[in-house]
């Protein structure tokens, strides 16, 4: 099953990503799991993207500190 998943492009997973029937197919334990997994590394996760995600679900009882990095 896998393998045929390979063969998927770009344009056809955007479709699917942006089509709201398609990702109401989607249950919410697979939704996580692509949220947790689809960033490329720690340099993506930043306080702004983090304050919008609160905003965007009124998760208004979160906040979001940025900690100084020291050397």
């Amino acid at each position: 099953m896998e393998e045929k998943y390979k063969n998927i492009t770009r344009e056809e997973f955007m479709n699917f990503f942006r089509d709201d029937e398609k990702l109401n197919e989607l249950t919410v334990d697979d939704r996580v799991e692509i949220f947790q997994s689809i960033l490329v590394g720690s340099s993506d996760i930043t306080k702004e993207l983090l304050d919008g995600l609160l905003s965007d679900y009124c998760a208004d009882r979160l906040e979001v500190s940025e900690k100084a990095i020291t050397n």
